[in-house]
């Protein structure tokens, strides 16, 4: 197999959490690229028609499958539905997210579940149904989107719960990594920097200081620089990694 065989993921599927806007949208694009047939997950059906017609003109097949992942029944309700339209799930991306800007003493008990409840709970369960079939298999590849957030202290925007979360789904990356990697089973983590989605506002005046002067590079990336990133750690190019957390940031964390 030539080296750009290994990054090929041509008759595999990949169901990508919330895909249908920003980092998500990427990732399902970068993925059928490189051969994957993909299943959009959102919750917005209009919004999911456009990734699906996006990834149809790549000639690859695309399946909508819409539900709220922030309680087990609704997991169990995306996983069901999708394993009965595409049957095998070679590739799950965790990345689905949320965020609230807030000071740690302002912080609402609401506040932090839905944090938690979107960025690790609907993550443990996504990963546990879905990889509970890749370790039958003995086969599977799993990528969850953690952050530059689970390494520093962001500003000057405050964002305790986001900050813990992130840092929760990296060392949960690790620990599924450990436990099914005698099956097969494969789980990394993709930690971004600063990337121009509706999440972040990286053109406001306000946070170009901290968040773009600091960094390496001294900019923000586009979502598409994220994508080759995803499907190398999706493909048998990354065979030899498990339990890694893939900085892309720019150099942000250098400082």
């Amino acid at each position: 197999m030539s080296v750009i065989d290994r990054f090929m993921l041509t008759g595999r599927t990949a169901l990508v959490t919330g895909a249908t806007r920003g980092l998500g949208r990427a990732f399902a694009t970068a993925l059928a690229e490189a051969g994957a047939d993909i299943v959009i997950h959102g919750r917005d059906a209009d919004a999911a028609d456009v990734v699906k017609n996006e990834i149809e003109q790549l000639g690859r097949k695309a399946t909508v499958i819409l539900g709220d992942l922030t309680d087990a029944a609704g997991v169990r309700a995306v996983v069901d539905e999708t394993t009965a339209a595409v049957g095998v799930i070679d590739i799950l991306v965790n990345n689905a997210g949320a965020c609230i800007h807030r000071p740690a003493l302002e912080v609402t008990p609401d506040e932090w579940s839905y944090v938690f409840d979107t960025n690790v709970t609907a993550l443990w369960n996504m990963s546990q149904a879905v990889g509970r079939q890749m370790v039958d298999r003995g086969s599977g590849s799993i990528v969850n989107v953690g952050s530059i957030s689970a390494m520093i202290v962001n500003r000057p925007q405050l964002q305790p719960a986001y900050n813990a979360s992130k840092a929760a789904v990296h060392q949960l990356t690790k620990s599924l990594a450990a436990e099914w990697a005698p099956f097969g089973v494969r789980v990394n983590a993709l930690a971004p920097g600063y990337i121009k989605t509706d999440m972040s506002p990286v053109d406001d005046p306000q946070y170009r200081r901290m968040w773009l002067e600091d960094s390496a590079q001294g900019r923000y990336a586009m979502p598409d620089e994220l994508g080759p990133a995803m499907v190398f750690l999706a493909s048998d190019a990354a065979s030899f990694m498990s339990g890694t957390v893939l900085v892309v940031d720019g150099g942000y964390t250098l400082f």
